[in-house]
C-alpha cells in the first residue's frame, strides 16, 4: 500500500505540474501551482523531511502563491509563446532534468554524507533538530545570506513604486471586509498565532524553525489586513524598517561577536550556545514575518491606506 500510494502521489504531482504550465489562463495556473506545492510538501513528508515540507506548503506555495496570484491579477497581455520559443523551453526543462538525473545516478554508492558529523557534535550545541543545527550553527553563513536575499526582495519590490509614493502604504489588499474574511479573520488569526510561535519555538528540537513560524505569522498578519482589522504601515515607519532589519542585523552582530567569543565569525559563544541561538531566530523569525507580509502587499502606492 505504501508503494502504490507513493506511485499515486508521484503521478498527482506530475499532473500538477504540466497544469501549471500547460494552463493558458494566468490565475488558474497559479491556483494549479499552489495545489502543486501542497502535493510536493506531501512528497516530502513521504521522504521523512518534515522540515523541508513545511517551508514548501508555507513559503514555496503559500506565501509565493499570493504574491503570483497578485501579480496575475495585475497581468498585462502579451503575446503567447510561439511553437518555436514552445520547444526551446521544452528542450531546457528537458536538459535540466536529464542532468539532475545524470548526478544523482553518478553518486557512489553509498552517497557521501556529512550527516556523522553533524550527529556528533550536535549534543555541543544542546540543539534536538539537526536541521535547526545545519541552519544556525554549521552552515549559518548559508542561512544569513538568506535573509539578506529576502531583504533584497523586499527592497526590489518597493523599487516599482514610484517617487512620489514610496514611503506610503501599500494599497489595499482587498476592496472591503466582507463578512466570511473578518469571521476567518476572528476565528483563525488567534489560533495561526499560536500556531507560529509553536513551530518557531518547537524548531529547536522538532521539525519547524524561524522561516516555518514566520510565514505562519506572516498569513495571519495578511488575513487581520484583509479584514480591516490591522492597519497598513507605511514604507517610512521606522518601527516597521527596525522590524525588517531586526533579523540580518542580529545575525550578522552574532557573527562578529563570535570573534571576540569562540575566535571565528558565527561562531557562538561556550556554554551560551542555545540562548544566543534562539535570540536570534526570535529576531530572524519577526523579519521574516514583516519581510514576507510587507512582500505581498506589493510597493507603496498612492491611497494606501494608513
Amino acid at each position: 500500500m505504501s508503494l502504490v500510494f507513493d506511485a499515486l502521489l508521484g503521478g498527482l504531482v506530475l499532473a500538477a505540474a504540466w497544469r501549471v504550465v500547460a494552463t493558458p489562463a494566468p490565475q488558474a495556473s497559479v491556483i494549479a501551482f499552489i495545489g502543486y506545492g501542497l502535493l510536493l510538501g506531501l512528497a516530502w513528508v513521504r521522504l521523512a523531511a518534515v522540515d523541508v515540507a513545511l517551508t514548501e506548503v508555507a513559503v514555496g506555495s503559500g506565501i509565493s502563491g499570493l504574491v503570483l496570484l497578485r501579480a496575475a491579477a495585475g497581468e498585462v497581455r502579451a503575446a503567447p509563446a510561439g511553437p518555436g520559443m514552445r520547444l526551446v523551453a521544452a528542450l531546457l526543462s528537458l536538459a535540466v532534468t536529464g542532468g539532475i538525473a545524470a548526478v544523482v545516478l553518478a553518486l557512489p554508492d553509498p552517497a557521501p554524507t556529512l550527516a556523522p558529523d553533524v550527529a556528533a557534535r550536535l549534543p555541543e550545541t544542546d540543539l534536538g533538530n539537526p536541521v535547526t543545527g545545519v541552519l544556525i550553527v554549521f552552515r549559518a553563513l548559508d542561512t544569513l545570506l538568506e535573509t539578506v536575499v529576502l531583504l533584497l526582495a523586499l527592497i526590489g519590490v518597493w523599487a516599482l513604486s514610484k517617487d512620489r509614493d514610496w514611503q506610503a502604504p501599500p494599497a489595499a489588499l482587498w476592496p472591503g471586509a466582507a463578512v466570511p474574511v473578518v469571521f476567518l479573520a476572528r476565528v483563525l488569526a488567534p489560533i495561526g498565532l499560536l500556531v507560529g510561535l509553536y513551530m518557531f519555538w518547537a524548531g529547536a528540537d522538532k521539525p519547524g524553525g524561524a522561516f516555518q513560524g514566520g510565514a505562519v505569522l506572516a498569513a495571519m498578519w495578511l488575513l487581520l489586513v484583509m479584514a480591516q482589522r490591522a492597519t497598513l504601515p507605511p514604507a517610512r515607519s521606522r518601527r516597521l524598517r527596525a522590524l525588517v532589519l531586526a533579523g540580518p542585523f542580529a545575525f550578522l552582530a552574532t557573527g562578529f561577536l563570535g570573534w571576540a567569543t569562540a575566535g571565528v565569525f558565527l561562531g557562538y559563544p561556550p556554554g551560551l550556545e542555545k540562548p544566543v541561538i534562539i535570540a536570534v531566530e526570535v529576531a530572524i523569525t519577526l523579519s521574516i514575518a514583516v519581510t514576507l507580509g510587507l512582500v505581498v502587499l506589493g510597493p507603496p502606492a498612492e491611497g494606501g491606506r494608513s
